[in-house]
This record gives structure tokens, sequence and C-alpha cells, in this order.
């Protein structure tokens, strides 16, 4: 047979059969390879070893928080093993579980069968039941003079001391012994009076992330937790104080809720109007009035313009023994 055409029978063009070559400059007709950029290896290079470093950063950053973190739970569980222990080891510590079970059952009447004392508050005398106080309140004093109490919330197992300076800076990175720590103390509104008389007492705390110090208080929006204990307790060296909680919500960083005295009745119970009404928490079985005394509990939220508190009003005074 003859060479194949080009064009098929009717002239009509076909494809051609041959592979398309390529002319690389050499005669080869092969089809040339791509040469590899430097400046790409470089740049590569350098993405890589940005990519390593802001890795090894975030590692340390991360290690950083991890011991800061350590260094306050460590430095708080030897505070409270040294000086929240009975200070008289032939007592017994009180058993703030039944206590608390007899006031929401009773009220006030649940104590009426304990040792009685009378002691001066507020620059007047009262009489009121007696209670061990679990915590040594003069060698603390001997590490801090700043010391002004003790927090107890049994439903978040939070127990820690609290001190007041002379402004609310001072305390916001230092420990007890007056060192720099991140978590700070917890610490009343330097305004405040230091013996939890004032109409509304303020204790701030940080927003650990592991928990610690007022970590937790986020938690009573839980009503498990909030139904787990209704009480906090402040603790101080004369006087043993029992608030039951009656509010828990999120508030602007300023305003009312800050506020540490009143101009008036009417202006005191708007404040607590507010706080009971705006509550996450059910405070259905809770009254409160002019007559009563506040301590709120704050902490940051992760947002600069708002805070999280925790609040309630004072039900029983014990005097310490």
């Amino acid at each position: 047979m003859g060479k194949k055409s080009r064009n098929g029978k009717n002239g009509d063009r076909q494809e051609d059969e041959y592979p398309v070559r390529y002319y690389n400059g050499n005669g080869s007709g092969k089809k040339p390879r791509k040469k590899r950029s430097r400046v790409g290896d470089v740049l590569s290079l350098i993405v890589m070893v940005v990519a390593f470093g802001v890795f090894v950063f975030a590692g340390y950053q991360l290690y950083g928080y991890y011991q800061e973190y350590q260094k306050v739970d460590e430095e708080y569980a030897s505070i409270a093993a040294t000086y929240a222990a009975a200070t008289d080891e032939t007592e017994e510590t009180e058993d703030l579980d039944a206590l608390e079970e007899a006031f929401e059952s009773e009220g006030p009447q649940s104590v009426s069968g304990r040792e009685m004392m009378t002691v001066e508050v507020n620059n007047e005398e009262v009489t009121i039941p007696t209670m061990v106080n679990p915590i040594d309140f003069a060698s603390l004093k001997e590490v801090n003079s700043d010391i002004v109490g003790w927090l107890k919330i049994r439903a978040l197992d939070l127990s820690y001391p609290v001190v007041q300076g002379e402004d609310n800076d001072y305390y916001l990175h230092r420990s007890l012994e007056q060192e720099y720590l991140f978590a700070g103390c917890l610490f009343v509104n330097y305004a405040n009076s230091s013996d939890f008389t004032d109409q509304n007492t303020v204790i701030y705390g940080h927003n650990m992330k592991n928990g610690s110090m007022f970590g937790s208080l986020k938690k009573f929006r839980d009503e498990e937790v909030y139904n787990k204990s209704k009480y906090f307790w402040i603790f101080t060296e004369d006087i043993i104080y029992q608030y039951r909680i009656f509010s828990a919500r999120v508030v602007n960083k300023v305003g009312q809720t800050y506020q540490t005295a009143f101009s008036d009745d009417e202006e005191y119970q708007e404040f607590l109007d507010t706080a009971m009404e705006d509550s996450e928490i059910d405070n259905s079985g809770v009254t409160i009035s002019t007559d009563d005394k506040v301590v709120t509990l704050s902490t940051c939220t992760g947002d600069s313009a708002t805070r999280f508190v925790v609040q309630g009003k004072l039900v029983q005074m014990y005097a310490s023994k």
C-alpha cells in the first residue's frame, strides 16, 4: 500500500498521526523540564521557619500559663493546709452542711440551742450564737496584716483568704505574701469597711481558666450546683458571717452593682430589686429588705464591658471561739 495521505478520500483534513514534538534549542525534540526556582525554595524555607517559630512560641506560652496555674494551686493549697484547720486540735470543726440544712428548713430558730455570746458589731453590742473558728487568724496576720477574712463557698469547693488594700490594684497580681502572683488574691473593695458591715461589700477575684480563685463562680448558673449549697461563709477573727445566695448574673462593670452605700432606703431597695429580678438562678424562696446586708462576689467574663457576680444576704452571725 502507498503512503497514507494527510487528507481523506474526500480531501477532508485528518488528524496528524504523528506526535507533536518540541524544539528545545538543541534539536532533541524532547519536552523541556521546568527549572526549580531558588526564590521559591527560599520562600518555602522562610515559611517553614516562621511556622516552627510560632509553634515553639505558642508552646512556650502554654507552658508558662501551666506553670502560673500550678503555682497558684500549690500556693493556696499550702495556705489552706497551714491556716484553715481548727486552731485547737481537741475541738471538732463545725459541720457547715448540717448548719446550712437546718437553717434552710428552720431559719434563725435553728441555732437557738447553741451557746450564746455578747460581742460588739458595728459599734453595737449583740448576742449571737458561737461557732468554732477553723481559721488561724493570729498566724495569718503575722504573714500579712491586710488579711480581713476567709471565704468558703461549699458548692464550689472554694476556700481562700481575703485581703483589703489601699486601692483595688495592689492585690490584682500579688499573693498573700505580697509577692508577684498572676492570680493575685481575693480582695475587698478598698472603699468598703473591713468588717463586712456595709450595705454592699464587694469582693473581687480573677476568673482563672482552671477554675481557681473566682473562675468557678459561673457554675452557679447550673441549678444542680446551686442546689448543692445556697450559702457562702466569711470567717473573720471575731465574727463568722453566713450568707444566703439570692442572685447570680452578668452586670455592667460599672454601675449600681458596685455601690457600697446608698443615699436612702429607696435607692438601696432599687439595688436589691434589680439584683433579684435579673438573677439567673431561682431565688423564689428568698425575701430581702433594706435591713439586709449584702456581699457581692465579682469576677471577669472575658468581655471587658461586663462582670459576673454572685450575691448573698447576711442571714446569721456567729461569735468566733
